[in-house]
This record gives C-alpha cells, sequence and structure tokens, in this order.
C-alpha cells in the first residue's frame, strides 16, 4: 500500500507521466499504469467455492445423503467411501479425497456443534461458593500441610478462610461454622463441588446430586440452600477456585510461622479483613463498601449452637490399639471390650467403652503430622553465606534459641557457630537441639566462643516469652 501511495503522489500530486515515474521507481509501465490512474476499490476477500463438488450436481447429492443419514443410529450410517462408490455408478469421475473433503466441509457447517465458550453469570448478593485449597504453614520449625476452607462472596468478591488439618467431613462442618461466624450471617445459597463429606452420589443425565445424611442436618440448621456443580466443572465456581489461587500467592508464598491452627486462623482473618480495602476488579468500587451492602442479605445465625462431631464404632486389636486416621492408637484397657465407640471432632477424639466410661482423650494423629524442613541443607548455604542469615525466609522458622545463638553480629562467629550446627545436624534434628540447648552448650557440641554482644543464655528463658522459648 506505500507503493501505491507514493505512485498516486508522484502522478496527482507531483504531475508526472507514466513513463517518468516507471523510470524513477524501475516498476513495469502497466502497473504503474494501474496504480496511478485506476480506483482501487475493497473487495471481500470470501470468495465462492468452485470445482465439480460446487459446480455440478454431485455435491448437491451427497449433501442430501448426508441429509438422510443424519436421521439414523450413527452404525447405521454410510461411510465415506461407500458415498464415493455411490457416486461412480452415476457417472461421478472426481477422486475420493475430493469427496472426503465436501463431506468434511459439509458436516463442520450443518452440524450443531456444543459451544465450548463459558456464559458470564449473574451473582446475587447473598450467594457463596466454597471449596478447599492445599497450602503450607510451619510450626515449632517443621512444615504442617494446611487444607484452607475458603468460601468466597462473588457479589463483593470478599473472601473468608479457616486453615484445617484434613477435609474430612468434622472439618468440613466445623469450617463452615466458622466461615459463618467470620462472615456475622448465613449465606443464602452454597454452591460447593462434589466434596465427598458433603456428597455421596454426584449428578448425572437423569439425577441430581444426592447429599450426605450429615450435611443434609448440618444444612437444615443454618437454613441455606446448596447448589453441588457438575463433576469436572470447576469454572462454575470460578469465584472461589480464584479465591483460592489468590489467598496462596498473596499469604502463602512465604509459609506463615502459626503456633495453633486457631492462631494461624486469626493471622488470615486479620489479612482477608485488610484486603478489602481495594477495588472490586469490575465494580471499581471498594470491596469493604460492598460487603457492607451484602452483608444486609444473609441470613441470621441460628440462636442454638450445632455441635460438631461423628461417632464410629472401633474394634481393638489384642495389642489395645483401635485404628484411627490410618494410624494406630494405643488404648489403655482396650482390648478388655469387644467394640469401643470413638467420638470424633475435628482436632480431637474420646474412646468411650460401651459402659460410659471415657478411656482416652486426646489430640486426633494428623495434629500432630509435620515434615521435617531441610535444615542441613540450609545451614549448609548460611555457613557459605552467613549474611544471608538477617534476611533469609526460613529466619523466622528456627527455634527460639537456636535462632538468637545464630543472629550474633560478629559473622566469623557466626559462620563457626554455623559449622557446628551443621555437624550437629547430621544425629540431631533442629527441634531436639533447641530443647537441649544449654546441654549442648556445655558439652560444647556448640560453638561458644566469647562475644562482647552475646546473649546471656543463663538469663535468656526468664526474659522471653514461653511460647518464644519453645519455638
Amino acid at each position: 500500500m506505500s507503493d501505491i501511495n507514493c505512485i498516486k503522489n508522484l502522478r496527482n500530486n507531483k504531475g508526472l507521466s507514466i513513463s517518468q515515474i516507471q523510470k524513477i521507481l524501475g516498476v513495469n509501465w502497466r502497473t504503474v499504469k494501474k496504480y496511478a490512474d485506476g480506483d482501487q476499490l475493497p473487495q471481500e476477500a470470501i470468495k465462492p467455492k468452485k470445482g465439480m463438488m460446487y459446480e455440478d450436481k454431485w455435491g448437491e447429492m451427497v449433501a442430501d445423503w448426508l441429509f438422510e443419514d443424519q436421521k439414523l443410529k450413527r452404525k447405521s450410517r454410510r461411510t465415506n467411501k461407500e458415498l464415493y462408490n455411490e457416486l461412480t455408478k452415476y457417472g461421478f469421475t472426481g477422486s475420493y479425497r475430493t469427496v472426503c473433503n465436501f463431506i468434511k466441509e459439509w458436516k463442520n457447517s450443518h452440524q450443531e456443534e456444543k459451544d465450548s465458550g463459558h456464559e458470564r453469570l449473574e451473582h446475587p448478593p447473598g450467594e457463596a461458593q466454597v471449596d478447599f485449597g492445599v497450602m503450607e504453614a510451619v510450626q515449632d520449625g517443621e512444615l504442617v500441610d494446611v487444607r484452607a476452607l475458603i468460601m468466597s462472596m462473588p457479589y463483593s468478591n470478599v473472601g473468608f478462610a479457616v486453615p484445617l488439618p484434613s477435609e474430612n467431613q468434622e472439618c468440613f462442618l466445623y469450617g463452615l461454622k466458622q466461615l459463618f461466624i467470620q462472615a456475622g450471617g448465613v449465606p443464602k445459597s452454597l454452591r460447593i463441588d462434589n466434596l465427598t463429606p458433603a456428597v455421596k452420589q454426584t449428578r448425572s443425565k437423569i439425577e441430581e446430586a444426592k447429599l450426605t445424611d450429615e450435611f443434609m442436618q448440618f444444612q437444615n440448621h443454618y437454613g441455606f440452600e446448596v447448589q453441588v456443580c457438575n463433576p469436572r466443572s470447576g469454572h462454575e465456581k470460578g469465584s472461589v477456585e480464584n479465591k483460592v489461587g489468590y489467598i496462596r500467592y498473596n499469604f502463602f508464598t512465604k509459609a506463615p510461622v502459626m503456633k495453633n491452627f486457631e492462631d494461624l486462623t486469626m493471622q488470615l482473618k486479620q489479612k482477608l479483613q485488610d484486603d478489602r480495602e481495594r477495588l472490586h476488579y469490575e465494580k471499581q468500587v471498594l470491596i469493604k463498601e460492598l460487603w457492607e451492602q451484602e452483608g444486609k442479605y444473609l441470613l441470621a445465625l441460628p440462636e442454638k449452637d450445632y455441635p460438631i462431631f461423628r461417632e464410629v464404632l472401633a474394634k481393638v486389636n489384642k495389642y489395645n490399639e483401635v485404628k484411627m486416621d490410618k494410624a494406630l492408637v494405643h488404648v489403655p484397657r482396650g482390648y478388655n471390650y469387644s467394640q469401643l465407640h470413638l467420638v470424633l471432632s475435628w482436632d480431637q477424639f474420646k474412646v468411650v467403652s460401651p459402659d460410659g466410661e471415657i478411656l482416652l482423650e486426646d489430640f486426633r494423629p494428623y495434629m500432630n503430622k509435620r515434615k521435617a524442613l531441610p535444615w542441613l541443607s540450609i545451614i549448609k548455604t548460611w555457613v557459605y553465606k552467613p549474611r544471608v542469615l538477617n534476611y533469609s525466609r526460613y529466619r523466622d522458622y528456627l527455634p527460639g534459641r537456636v535462632r538468637e545463638f545464630l543472629l550474633t553480629d560478629n559473622l566469623l562467629i557466626r559462620r563457626k557457630r554455623l559449622e557446628s550446627l551443621s555437624t550437629l545436624l547430621v544425629t540431631h534434628d533442629m527441634k531436639r537441639i533447641n530443647e537441649e540447648f544449654y546441654d549442648l552448650i556445655e558439652r560444647d557440641q556448640l560453638s561458644s566462643d566469647s562475644n562482647p554482644y552475646e546473649v546471656d543464655w543463663n538469663q535468656y528463658d526468664a526474659l522471653t516469652p514461653m511460647e518464644e522459648v519453645g519455638k
């Protein structure tokens, strides 16, 4: 187009002849004539198809046969080869590939195909979506897998979260109860996927999803409606799917330090409250203001508290052990009874005899499930770069005594202490080192070089809050 504009300019504005333009540009004389004096009008690029299938009767014959076959079962329809053979009986001289190409184009333009796009949904106030997200936190210097139950309110884009140790029924119902308390009310409707604690049979083409009895009882108490998504259709609850990712990438990129699950719940609650001070991604209104409007549509919390627990019968082996959460739990005098009753809450359990005697009460096995941080590898990295310790992401995960022991300002002394700690980690874990800290210092297994600025270890525990000492 720039060449055409140049020719037009030389012809109309400069007044040059066709021959002069041809010599200047070195272009064929007829080409210059065409663009200098002719009009270049836009034309449609779509041209009618040509060929024997479109210009002769053959295309109409095949189209009629395909239309007839659409009414039959698939196994009764003619194949491309059979249609080609039929055409040859009427004198068709084209190739089999020509017929196949025509059939493919006809099917693409005449068959009703399922639209693969999604419809934008409207979310009224008071509607919520719930899902679990798997994240990590650090407790006592060890990694803990956290199942965060997250509730999103699509109208205002407000989020609520409760970290839990598992995705079983007790955790799910307890988590929902805590989410309602955080919201200050109960959503009118709750959209969930096919969570095992809530759905015992997924939706099929002929039957709706069936809810578990325990979840239906919980639903009746709080009064909300339930919408179950289709299997493998995460887009139907896209708001909470996005909220899970938002919380993971904004609040869990560095695993937070938690004292317990209640402490982590309060941390998340505060962060999500602060997060409401931003604009809604679409409505360009503060999320906090939208939530104030939406909160008026929530149902009131019931006056009576709903207890969350589950009772199961358990058999005891000859070693006085019952199986719980894929672990064997020792129950004193348990083998004296043929069966025991387990009363399970989200974090604790009770073992009750048939006579009603509580034989054992403790935290559930998964509450103590941990993964050790790779401390040996981390400490070895700090040995070569001791200054990194001051701003390392792992600094806050160190137990209290060990952290203060390493955070000396003298880098030479710090390096020496890191070296002795790396040697000790071959036979001890970090938690044990923190617990036996004074004994290790006395046995000189941890470097105790004098340092005018170091902590007086005899006074450290007395001056430090007990929860910090135990870290």
